[in-house]
């Protein structure tokens, strides 16, 4: 028996208000959180960055980046909350940044994954995600290598035509039952919160997290913004 009516996610841009629920879902996703002011610093200081969140009503399930680099646009993290996810959140986050990608004049958008986040990898293929290259020893929790994905020209025919059709089965979704809890029913059949770690998906569907440190540098610094990952994500 369903407790409330079927809710519609909302993804817009983050805004100062949502830092409290943000920094929440930072720390039930990430082993290692990002300081309190880091995302404040983000949107208030770096040009380069763009961040979005999910909302359901007043509530914040989810949220995602991106660095726009002269004419690239890199994912540096995404999040869900763990009771929501399975629900496309991540997905529909995905979409907004690859949409921003586009109507911010980028070419390309890349990002960093671990290999074992298959969910995530997964996820960034259905998106027109390439493996191009590794990165050694890139996540410093384990030293585990990354994988470099990068799509093929955001404004090409198959790029379009590959987001249209992906945003039109998003669209054609139902929107996600609530159970008596006030949580969203798992229809999925997964057993557990599912988890992966990279990029990708999950932050679109599956869950994941890519930890690595960063080296890109916001709009007249030097320093490394975030202390330990760019590109992450858990959905």
């Amino acid at each position: 028996m369903v407790a409330r009516p079927p809710v519609a996610i909302v993804v817009d841009r983050m805004t100062v208000d949502d830092l409290i629920a943000v920094h929440v879902i930072e720390r039930e996703s990430f082993s290692t959180p990002w300081p309190a002011h880091a995302y404040r610093q983000e949107i208030e200081q770096n040009r380069l960055a763009h961040y979005v969140v999910a909302r359901y009503g007043d509530e914040i399930v989810g949220f995602a980046g991106i660095w726009l680099l002269v004419d690239e646009a890199h994912i540096t993290t995404f999040a869900t909350r763990t009771a929501w996810r399975r629900q496309g959140i991540g997905e529909r986050l995905l979409v907004a940044l690859l949409d921003l990608s586009v109507a911010r004049g980028a070419k390309e958008a890349t990002l960093e994954v671990r290999p074992s986040n298959i969910p995530a990898k997964r996820l960034y293929e259905k998106y027109g995600f390439k493996v191009v290259g590794v990165r050694p020893r890139y996540y410093s929790d384990n030293n585990e290598d990354a994988l470099i994905m990068t799509t093929d020209s955001l404004d090409g025919r198959p790029m379009r035509d590959r987001l249209a059709r992906l945003r039109a089965a998003l669209a054609a979704r139902p929107d996600i039952e609530l159970g008596l809890d006030g949580l969203p029913i798992d229809r999925t059949g997964a057993a557990g919160p599912g988890s992966a770690e990279g990029a990708a998906g999950a932050g679109v569907d599956g869950s994941l997290v890519a930890g690595a440190s960063s080296s890109i540098p916001g709009p007249g610094e030097s320093r490394i913004i975030r202390p330990s990952d760019v590109s992450r994500n858990r959905e």
